[in-house]
């Protein structure tokens, strides 16, 4: 397997990600939520740390929100000193896709299954936690055929407040009590079990289409939170994005040693 060294930078939604490989292992990771622009240059220099001093290294940025990467990439251009290179734009993800001819599909989707099938080789089911709640299948082949996208749990208790006027601002975390005796504690029931049933409910039925179960694996922001003990997942993976964008850089790099 090639080695390389990658600075990963994965913009969100809401949070940006950013993920130091050296020699092809993650060593460092630092997150930063995009509204603080404040935080992105110590975050870049905190996250680049196990980089300093090597000379060949790469950094490649994927993103699903356009006006926060821009920012994101003036930083990284002047704080790194190297060529920035796009996921997609510049570096295709290695992963096969079954969609409609007009479907345009999240880049951290795609890392993620590249990342998940690139570990596994098998057919699996990846749910991102996040913003939205995505619930991706990949068959057995390395094929990426989409899925399903619900509200997140924080945008689920968001919606609540906004849209009822008797109901509170809440917070997510996993609830207290399996039956809310309160208001608050009845929302955040509602947002974490019914998130859980969802996805549930969801890979059954991918499932029954595949003929066999597919293992599950999450990641995002709330995956820690919704399925740390939730045995129908098999493992959660916080940096699965950075890992799918350093298999992007890893395959591009075999794939010009092949051809040499």
């Amino acid at each position: 397997m090639v080695s390389f060294n990658l600075l990963a930078v994965s913009v969100g939604n809401t949070r940006t990600r950013v993920g130091a490989f050296l020699e092809g292992e993650l060593r460092e990771v630092s997150t930063f939520r995009n509204d603080r622009k404040d935080r992105i240059a110590s975050a870049i220099e905190q996250a680049s740390k196990p980089l300093q001093g090597v000379e060949e290294a790469h950094v490649l940025m994927s993103s699903v929100n356009p006006g926060a990467a821009e920012t994101v990439l003036a930083l990284l251009e002047k704080h790194q000193g190297r060529e920035v290179f796009r996921v997609e734009k510049d570096l295709p993800i290695p992963i096969g896709r079954q969609l409609d001819p007009e479907a345009i599909v999240g880049e951290d989707r795609l890392l993620n299954a590249a990342a998940a099938y690139d570990k596994l080789n098998q057919a699996c089911v990846v749910v991102d936690a996040g913003t939205a709640l995505t619930i991706d299948y990949v068959d057995g082949a390395g094929t990426f055929h989409g899925g399903a996208i619900v509200p997140g749990a924080q945008l689920m208790l968001d919606a609540l407040h906004q849209r009822a006027a008797l109901l509170p601002e809440v917070e997510f975390k996993k609830p207290e009590e399996l039956i809310g005796h309160n208001t608050a504690e009845a929302m955040l029931t509602g947002a974490f079990y019914g998130l859980r049933g969802i996805v549930r409910s969801v890979v059954e039925q991918y499932a029954v289409h595949a003929g066999q179960y597919p293992t599950v694996i999450a990641t995002g922001g709330d995956a820690q939170v919704l399925f740390r003990d939730d045995e129908f997942v098999s493992r959660v993976v916080p940096d699965l994005g950075l890992r799918g964008i350093a298999v992007t850089l890893r395959k591009q790099l075999e794939q010009g040693e092949k051809s040499a």
